[in-house]
């Protein structure tokens, strides 16, 4: 009679997690913050969907504009420097000094060929700064494009789906403390650690959604500069006896390929002049 009253006991408590997953999501979104994790609900007033898409060019690099929402926002810019290192060095800075960090830096080249591809993470409510400061670089935009993704519904979806796991976890746990015997006690420990396991894993993707939220990324990529080449002001002595020496080479190959020519054929001509010599001395008459 007590194990079905356990039984009893343990149905009732799922019976009663899955109504409060039903009831969870309309009350989890409307006291979930907008924008920043944990920001207070916007004025009634406020837009309840923002222009998340939208950007508007500012000397080659766009802005997001996001009202109310959780957005994963990531940036890809592409410049061309005198010293891209240099450039990728100071994007770095800029990244720390707004509370970020570094996730990747790639330096390739040497001299004139250097080239630099940088990946950071800023705070999201820095990431507006961290694009004023990177036009402040003394390097061209080339291209650049920013992406503004909305995770406003899986988060408030996951954060739901934690709370009724935790609330699955006290019934069994309630249920673990009337337990009387060790099949009872063994049903519920194998029930509870399986509801642990799944709180676990949704924590874990709140956690990762939660920092990629508060956390923009930008990829920088930087090259050198093309040098413009164009016809000097200045007179080179040695850049006009260098082409003094290649045009006497050019002319030296060219008598000589006469010469070899002239060599191998100007047989031929010889031949002609004899047998042309011997048929005007058959065609004289003999003396009398």
């Amino acid at each position: 009679m007590r194990r079905a009253l356990v039984v009893l006991a343990i149905l009732a408590a799922v019976l009663g997690t899955a109504c409060a997953t039903g009831t969870a999501g309309p009350s989890a979104t409307g006291a979930a913050g907008r924008g920043v994790v944990g920001a207070p609900a916007p004025a009634p007033n406020a837009p309840e969907t923002g222009d998340f898409g939208a950007t508007k060019p500012d000397q080659g690099i766009p802005t997001v504009v996001a009202v109310g929402r959780d957005l994963i926002v990531t940036a890809n810019v592409s410049m061309r420097s005198r010293d891209p290192w240099a450039t990728a060095d100071q994007a770095r800075a800029i990244a720390a000094g707004l509370g970020g960090d570094l996730l990747g830096l790639s330096e390739t080249g040497s001299g004139d060929q250097r080239n630099a591809v940088l990946t950071v993470r800023v705070p999201s409510d820095r990431f507006d700064d961290a694009i004023a400061q990177l036009r402040k670089l003394d390097a061209e935009v080339l291209a650049s494009n920013v992406d503004a993704k909305d995770v406003t519904d899986q988060f408030v979806d996951l954060q739901a789906r934690l709370a009724a796991r935790q609330a699955e976890e006290q019934s069994y746990l309630a249920l673990l403390a009337r337990a009387s015997t060790v099949d009872e006690v063994l049903r519920v420990q194998t029930a509870l650690f399986n509801v642990r396991t799944q709180i676990e894993q949704l924590q874990g993707q709140i956690n990762a959604m939660k920092s990629r939220i508060e956390y923009s990324t930008i990829t920088l990529s930087v090259s050198p500069l093309v040098p413009v080449t164009g016809p000097s002001g200045t007179w080179d002595p040695s850049v006009t006896f260098a082409r003094a020496i290649a045009a006497l080479g050019a002319l030296f190959r060219v008598v000589a390929d006469a010469a070899i020519w002239a060599l191998v054929l100007g047989w031929i001509p010889l031949i002609a002049l004899l047998l042309l010599l011997a048929a005007t001395r058959a065609r004289r008459p003999a003396p009398a």
